[in-house]
């Protein structure tokens, strides 16, 4: 057992492991950020079978993938179907209400399985209402165990440096979600983004130049509010610039 700034919470964590373990192991849902890290260490340390799965957007950040493949080789990158931005110009930009993206490329892993997720009580109170043990809404056969739902931020971060653990260089540079890039629940964060990769940026906007004339072709008067791919882009990444963070955004599996 670690020492008492956990109290019993690892011992408690590594018990829930070995006690729903099912026989092919866990599906481990793997994102790269704290949390995940967190339970692929405790996973290890329970010696419970499991595969990790990181389910790749395409717009991650490079430090990220650069982060997980190194420290994490063993990971599995699940590839989606197409690129992101590929999917932005067929079906339209994502808004905070009206949010496509997370159902296809970050929740559709993990059928017939038991998956391990780092949703915690502490991260809002959406997730204050979670249990530890759950069914998926939308596969009867796929079911959650949240095996650090009652761990605060500092359990983590305690947990991180008592197992000397390589994190993300991103948190040390001030950012509290390593999600994907312009995510519409990211606040202003989502122009610090911008400017850090102006290459995804690029890339952003040629996606909305593709969409708005794809959407000008069809006739489509909400078009009429923009002049060009890249001003719909500018209204996009300004959209809901002052709202705060939504932390809910976050973790695959929502």
């Amino acid at each position: 057992m670690l020492n008492n700034l956990f109290g019993n919470k690892v011992d408690t964590a590594i018990e829930r492991l070995k006690e729903f373990e099912p026989e092919e192991g866990y599906y481990l849902a793997f994102s790269g950020g704290k949390d995940s890290i967190v339970i692929k260490k405790l996973a290890e340390m329970a010696k419970v079978k499991h595969d990790s799965h990181y389910s790749v957007t395409t717009i991650d950040p490079p430090d990220l993938v650069y982060y997980i493949r190194k420290y994490y080789p063993d990971v599995i990158f699940d590839q989606p179907e197409k690129p992101f931005l590929t999917k932005l110009v067929e079906k339209g930009f994502p808004l905070r209400q009206a949010r496509w993206c997370c159902e296809l490329y970050k929740e559709n892993g993990g059928i017939d399985r038991t998956v391990l997720t780092g949703i915690r009580w502490a991260e809002s109170s959406k997730r204050r209402k979670r249990r530890m043990v759950e069914s998926c809404y939308k596969h009867s056969n796929k079911k959650y165990l949240n095996v650090i739902i009652d761990w605060e931020d500092a359990d983590v971060w305690e947990f991180i440096r008592q197992e000397k653990m390589p994190y993300c260089k991103l948190y040390d540079e001030g950012w509290k979600r390593i999600g994907c890039l312009l995510c519409p629940m990211a606040g202003k964060h989502r122009q610090v983004e911008a400017d850090r990769y102006p290459n995804y940026t690029k890339a952003f906007i040629n996606a909305f130049e593709k969409l708005y004339e794809k959407r000008k072709a069809k006739g489509n008067p909400s078009i009429n509010r923009w002049k060009n791919g890249k001003e719909m882009f500018e209204w996009w990444l300004s959209e809901h610039r002052e709202e705060k963070k939504n932390p809910d955004q976050l973790v695959i599996f929502e």
